[in-house]
């Protein structure tokens, strides 16, 4: 009897080990998210396709917003774009000094030309 307690016991500790390890290893890419709505899962998997095309789609061009950003962090008042092209962007606004202009490359990162 006690030898076949015994048994009964390892084998159902076998088989609970054998079903807890294929819901940790699935459970890598599904994620908990606590938050004001309450507990959620959350799907690892399911956005990586979009960023996967975005970062298909080659170099984007300076961003308008970001053009303007960049002039106001530089000290331009009442910034606004005045031309934009395919090759620069052209931003006006006052300093100081009266007004100015500040052109952007139309590449990545809106380098200042």
């Amino acid at each position: 009897m006690h030898k076949s307690l015994q048994f009964v016991l390892i084998g159902l500790a076998s088989m609970t080990g054998l079903t807890i390890a294929p819901t940790i290893a699935a459970a890598q890419d599904m994620e908990l998210r606590i938050g004001p709505g309450g507990v959620g899962v959350y799907d690892r998997d399911r956005d990586r396709d979009r960023y996967d095309r975005y970062e298909r789609r080659g170099p984007r061009g300076c961003d308008p917003d970001d053009a303007l950003d960049i002039a106001r962090s530089e000290g331009l008042r009442r910034a606004q774009i005045v031309r934009m092209s395919p090759r620069r962007i052209v931003v006006e606004g006052m300093t100081r000094r009266g007004p100015d202009r500040m052109v952007f490359a139309n590449r990545r990162g809106c380098p200042e030309i």
